[in-house]
């Protein structure tokens, strides 16, 4: 059977109150994820969608964390996972001679 790799992404973030555990299925949305926790726990505004980045998003987990760094973790990691893809939409398979068989 055929495996198709696809991506989905994590965010773990952490403090005092307890951990938190998000799936994604694109960077975008894991590293925006990011951000709206880290503001929220921060008591900050939302940022607009349109300008979030992952670097903007890093820089501020890491203020964020610099805080309490004992208790205060976050990580984005990536995650290949195979999935196996049945054969279903394939063409029959048309047996054909051998070059050099006898007949």
């Amino acid at each position: 059977m055929p495996y198709e790799v696809v991506s989905a992404y994590t965010l773990l973030l952490g403090d005092e109150s307890g951990p938190v555990l998000s799936v994604h299925t694109t960077a975008t949305d894991a590293w925006h994820a990011l951000d709206r926790e880290i503001r929220e726990r921060c008591g900050m505004r939302p940022r607009p969608q349109r300008r979030a980045s992952a670097d903007a998003a890093a820089r501020l987990a890491n203020a964020w964390r610099k805080a309490d760094p004992d208790s205060r973790y976050w990580n984005v990691t990536v995650h290949r996972l195979p999935v196996p893809v049945p054969v279903i939409a394939a063409p029959p398979m048309v047996a054909r001679p051998m070059a050099g068989a006898l007949r």
